[in-house]
């Protein structure tokens, strides 16, 4: 698919300018940014090094590990999976996935896997950062697990539980893994090759951006109440930059360009993928409580929260994304046809460079809102 471009000189001035003096003031080290409107790329911007350690200069086509902004392409695929008729939004997880329906999830559906309400939002302890290598063990143990509510009662973030649920449907369902779906189904048709990934060929790992920790990586104090374990709600670099991690198939997560993923989200937008009515139903308010993981007020659409980050939560949701741990941040606006990303390389424990470069976009693409 041959990408239209029609840049906003004003924007993209703006983006640069923001970035470069996030990498002049040492805030950042190194970042992209993506906009798409109105289904032509219109700003493409970067800074920085993609690896501190060696001098490597950031470029468009660098992907980074970006933790759970990649939601937005395991969540695109179970829409993907709706649409090709295999599954349905109501269908039950047990139906495909037999051993799954244990301990009282066999009510769990599509839906509330998408809205986080089937209610296993932690890996079994059992389960660490190594393991998440190994599929069919991940699997074995979710499927295993005691639900913590009753599926399709309350939310809770699904950290890493979420894209195992999504990817063992689908492996169910098609026979193919996440990182093959995402290929044949993403990737391939909108010439998206080398910019997403669920699983980075070792062929393509010398491309990858280098995470670094904005300060030495703290290790939690032992938290009792925590439904989380420390490694599911903080991120290391070291996760990002582990070659057996890059390599395996953990949709939880991804690996992308922020001008591919803001691509991804422009052909969703303009209904190269799903059609119109599909999106008006998976971007509309499916799921609205408590978080039982965080305590946060939670809107959920099917499979992505809703509104733009630092937006009052009273305001219409017309966006929808994910941030993902470390500061990057994907987002989509049905209302202005605009299509959002930025990815960087240090991680820090708060969001203010996506919010203050989406907030710059949004301002720049709808000043009258």
């Amino acid at each position: 698919m041959a990408e239209r471009v029609t840049m906003m000189p004003s924007l993209q001035q703006q983006v640069q300018s923001v970035l470069d003096e996030l990498v002049d003031t040492g805030a950042e080290t190194g970042l992209q940014v993506a906009v798409h409107h109105q289904g032509a790329l219109v700003v493409d911007a970067v800074a920085g090094v993609a690896d501190a350690m060696t001098g490597r200069g950031m470029t468009s086509a660098t992907p980074i590990f970006s933790f759970s902004a990649g939601k937005v392409m395991t969540s695109l695929i179970a829409h993907l999976l709706v649409k090709s008729g295999v599954v349905g939004y109501e269908t039950p997880v047990a139906e495909l996935w037999p051993e799954f329906g244990a301990h009282g999830k066999v009510t769990a559906t599509l839906r509330h896997v998408l809205t986080h309400s089937v209610g296993v939002p932690a890996m079994p302890r059992d389960i660490g950062p190594a393991d998440l290598t190994d599929w069919s063990r991940v699997c074995t143990a979710i499927a295993d697990a005691e639900p913590r509510w009753l599926p399709g009662t309350e939310t809770g973030y699904h950290a890493f539980t979420y894209g195992f649920l999504i990817g063992e449907v689908a492996r169910r369902a098609t026979g193919k893994p996440m990182r093959q779906l995402l290929h044949e189904w993403v990737t391939e048709p909108l010439g998206l090759d080398g910019d997403l990934y669920f699983g980075v060929p070792r062929a393509d790992l010398a491309r990858l951006a280098r995470l670094e920790d904005a300060a030495p990586h703290p290790v939690a104090p032992p938290d009792g109440d925590a439904v989380l374990a420390p490694w599911e709600r903080q991120p290391a670099a070291a996760m990002g930059n582990s070659d057996e991690i890059l390599q395996a198939d953990i949709p939880s997560v991804g690996t992308f360009t922020a001008r591919g993923i803001a691509a991804m989200n422009a052909a969703l937008l303009a209904g190269s993928l799903i059609d119109s009515h599909q999106l008006r139903e998976l971007t509309a308010v499916a799921f609205e409580g408590t978080d039982q993981v965080f305590g946060n007020h939670a809107r959920l659409a099917l499979g992505y929260p809703l509104g733009r980050i630092g937006t009052p939560p009273d305001e219409a949701p017309t966006t929808f994304g994910w941030v993902g741990g470390g500061g990057s941040y994907v987002y989509a606006d049905t209302a202005t046809g605009t299509s959002f990303a930025m990815t960087k390389t240090r991680l820090t424990p708060h969001f203010n460079t996506a919010q203050r470069l989406a907030d710059l976009t949004a301002a720049e693409i709808n000043p009258h809102a």
